[in-house]
Formats: structure tokens, C-alpha cells, sequence
């Protein structure tokens, strides 16, 4: 070949104010980047050990920092690229850093690390300003920060975001909390005056927020350590949870504190409860329906000759409806500790994904995942009442209204509809009500309020009207 290229002495960033400029950092820890048009320039950093998980330019271009997994910040000549210093002379924090933020002013650096900690550091004095010791749990890694204004924020492992106090650096001002995980299921509950929603995640984490504030936080003490796949609150204000950690779980709403006592163990995986008066709990686990009262287990019935997927237990007590995969509801008889199967079945239109009664106990609504609804008469025997039909994909969630007149459906189409009983052809549409995941719980705060939430981890209200 008669020639190769032997150096390129590369442009630097061409900046322009209030246009953000894009630089990332070389994992192998031997480069940054930035872009400039459309190309992107490679640049050579020899310093850091390990991967270079962060670099950014100061606001007035005169400096930019790199921060590795060796624990290690660099700050560098803006213009020359000539190495300036190494904060803290050596080591800046004790464990990797993840992430580093310039003030607005160009003069200080905020930095985020594994150690659990995020630090200010005065450039200019090769200085640390201030230490946020966010904690002694892996969850309080610090992986991302930001400096805006006058506002400094770090992200937790845990994904809580913290607005970090400058005056109390041992106490964040603020914590914004919630789930980074799909969320399975979710209930509502008033409580003290408060209406509160209790939602969980598939990493087995339950949070309650202020249905009026979003306020939230989560329970304290050691909870499921798996997917939380269904929750009801009971007539003694316990919020009833069962994982896939094989647990079905009563939790004081009033204390919000797991305890050991009130977890029990089952012999088969569980995934769906209902509750119901006089302290009944109906848990249906992989092939198997057990009858729970008082937080013990009395009664199992197994060989069912079906799947059971969805529980449903009446208002008044004494009934228990049971879909399964097989495509029909089966009802069975509370009698005292044990259930009695009626020999009655209810037939959908597909394989039953879930179903509710009707808070006066007058309708039993059912949804499958041949994309229908299908409402029941309980006082006529259970006549089929109405057939329901809209969603473009299986529906796999269903609410009633207060006003019993009404009730929600959700779907794998990320669709909501809010139908009216008495006529399949009046409803609210929905569309998009979560754009990146299906909706996976329903729950209505009021006559007029739902409240969806979905994989994307998000809970939203929405206030309904209806025409």
C-alpha cells in the first residue's frame, strides 16, 4: 500500500450556544468521543485503567472531566487536551464512578459513585467541596447525577432520584421514589381521609402513593422477594400480596411494615387471590385453589381437570368464581373451612384472563384472551347479560366502578375501555393508555376516577365523564 495514515489531528467540538453537544467515553478506557456535523471524533485518553464511564465538557469549553470505573476523575485542557489534574490527587472516590455534572458556572464538579456516596469538587483547588453519603445498602450505588440551576440530583441504584442538600449533606431534600420495574398489579385503599394506591413490580417491591400528591414510598422491613402478581386489601385493612417467591402475604395498611409472622408459605407457586368477609382468602396456585381464613390455611383442592387463572370471591360472601385456561368459570361454595364445587360452569369466549363481581354483587364480569368481555346476571342464575367487544388484543384486566353501573377492561393492545352495563355500545375509549407496554391493572379511586398501570412501571389517574 503506498501510503497509510499516521495521525489526525482532530477538530475539537464545534459548539454554538443553547445547542447541546453529545461526548461519550470508550468502555476500554482509552478514548472519548464527540460529535461534530455529521461525523464523530475519536480522541485518545491513556490515564484511566479501566472503563471510562463519563466525560463531559465544562459550560464555558475551557475544560472537560473523565471519570472511570477505577475510582478515578481527570480534568483536561479543553482546547490543548492536555491533562490538568486528577481530583483528590489519586483516587476520588473509593469504588467506580458512574457519572459527573459541571456547575453552571463552570467552577465545581458533582460526581456519582458505586461507594455510595456523590461528591462537589472544587476544581480549581483540586478540592472536595462536600461528601452525600446516600446510604449503606447496594441499592444506594449512585449511577447517575446532574447539576441545573441550583438543583443537584443523583440517581440510586434503587432508581430513586435525590435532590441533594447542600447545607445537610447527610439528608437528601428530596426523594423521588417509585418502581423501575414492570409493574404486575395494583389496588386502591382510603385510608386516614386519603385515598392511596398500592401498586407491585415484578422484583417483588410494593409502593403506595397519594392518590391527590403522588407522594410515595415503599414498606419497611424485608417483603416478597419475587414478582408480586396479585394484592386486595381485606375487611381488617390488610393489604393481602402473592409472589412468585411462593408467598402469600397480610400486610397492616395502617402500620405499612412487613412482618415474618404474616407470611405464609404455599406448597404450590401462587398468581392470583381474591378476598372476601369473615377473614376468607382463596389463592389460586399452579393446578391447585387453596382456601385461606385468618391467615391460615384450611382447605386445598387439587386435580382440578383445568388451570385456574383468575378468582373472583361475591360481595356477600359464600360463592368463589374461578376462570380457568379452559375457557370457563367455575363456581365453588364457601362452607365454613372448606369449598364445595357447585357443578356449575359459566362458559366465555376464550380462555378466562381475569373477571370481577360488581361491588352491590348483581353482575360478574369476565374477559378473555379471545379479546372479549362477557357480563353475567347473578340474580338470573348467572344468564349471560351482555357481550363486550373492542379490544384488538387479549384483555387481561377488569375493574368495576362504585356506581356498578359501569367498569373498566384493559388489554394487551395498551387500550382502556370504560363500558357501560346495560349498553355494550356506549363506552370510553382509551387508546395508547400506556404507548410502551400492555396495561396490567385497573382500579377505580371514585365514580369518576381510574387508575391504570402497566410494564412501563408508571401508574396513572385518569378523571372519566361520561356523555
Amino acid at each position: 500500500m503506498p501510503y497509510e495514515i499516521k495521525k489526525v489531528f482532530a477538530s475539537l467540538p464545534q459548539v454554538e450556544r443553547g445547542v447541546s453537544k453529545i461526548i461519550g467515553g470508550d468502555p476500554k478506557g482509552n478514548n472519548f468521543l464527540y460529535t461534530n456535523g455529521k461525523c464523530v471524533v475519536i480522541r485518545n485518553i491513556d490515564d484511566h485503567t479501566r472503563f471510562v464511564n463519563c466525560v463531559r465538557f465544562s459550560p464555558d469549553g475551557n475544560r472537560f472531566a473523565t471519570a472511570s470505573a477505577d475510582g478515578q476523575i481527570f480534568v483536561y485542557d479543553g482546547k490543548t487536551g492536555e491533562k490538568v489534574c486528577a481530583l483528590g490527587g489519586g483516587k476520588a472516590h473509593d469504588g467506580g464512578i458512574y457519572a459527573i455534572s459541571w456547575s453552571p458556572d463552570s467552577s465545581q464538579l458533582l460526581s456519582a459513585s458505586g461507594d455510595k456516596t456523590a461528591k462537589i469538587w472544587d476544581v480549581g483547588a483540586n478540592s472536595v467541596v462536600s461528601t452525600f453519603n446516600m446510604g449503606s445498602n447496594v441499592l444506594d450505588q449512585q449511577l447517575g447525577c446532574l447539576w441545573q440551576k441550583d438543583h443537584l440530583l443523583t440517581i440510586s441504584l434503587s432508581g430513586y432520584i435525590n435532590y441533594l442538600d447542600k447545607n445537610n449533606p447527610n439528608k437528601p431534600l428530596r426523594v423521588i421514589k417509585g418502581h423501575s420495574k414492570s409493574i404486575q398489579c395494583l389496588t386502591v385503599h382510603k385510608n386516614g381521609g386519603k385515598s392511596y394506591i398500592y401498586s407491585g413490580s415484578n422484583d417483588g417491591h410494593i409502593n403506595y402513593w397519594d392518590s391527590e400528591t403522588g407522594e410515595n414510598d415503599g414498606f419497611s422491613g424485608k417483603g416478597h422477594t419475587n414478582q408480586v402478581s396479585r394484592m386486595a386489601v381485606d375487611e381488617m385493612d390488610q393489604l393481602v400480596t402473592c409472589s412468585m417467591d411462593d408467598t402469600v402475604r397480610y400486610t397492616s395498611l395502617s402500620k405499612r411494615d412487613y412482618s415474618g409472622q404474616d407470611a405464609v408459605k404455599m406448597d404450590v407457586q401462587p398468581k392470583c387471590l381474591a378476598v372476601g368477609p369473615g377473614g376468607y382468602t382463596v389463592v389460586l396456585c399452579i393446578g391447585q385453589i387453596v382456601l385461606m381464613k385468618d391467615k391460615k390455611k384450611c382447605f386445598a383442592i387439587d386435580d382440578l381437570g383445568y388451570e385456574p387463572e383468575a378468582v373472583a370471591i361475591h360481595p356477600g360472601g359464600g360463592t368463589a368464581a374461578v376462570g380457568g385456561a379452559d375457557g370457563n368459570v367455575h363456581l365453588y361454595s364457601i362452607q365454613g373451612t372448606t369449598l364445595k364445587n357447585d357443578e356449575k360452569t359459566l362458559e366465555a369466549k376464550g380462555p378466562v384472563t381475569d373477571l370481577a363481581y360488581s361491588h352491590d354483587g348483581a353482575f360478574l364480569a369476565v374477559c378473555d384472551a379471545n379479546k372479549v368481555v362477557t357480563v353475567f346476571s347473578v340474580a338470573d342464575g348467572y344468564a349471560e347479560h351482555n357481550v363486550f367487544y373492542g379490544h384488538h388484543a387479549k384483555v387481561v384486566c377488569i375493574a368495576w366502578s362504585p356506581d356498578n353501573e359501569h367498569f373498566a377492561s384493559g388489554g394487551m393492545d395498551m387500550m382502556v375501555y370504560v363500558w357501560t352495563v346495560s349498553d355494550p355500545e356506549t363506552r370510553v375509549k382509551i387508546p395508547d393508555a400506556h404507548r410502551l407496554h400492555h396495561v396490567s391493572g385497573l382500579a377505580w379511586l371514585d365514580e369518576h376516577t381510574l387508575v391504570t398501570t402497566s410494564h412501563d412501571a408508571s401508574v396513572k389517574e385518569w378523571s372519566i365523564s361520561y356523555n
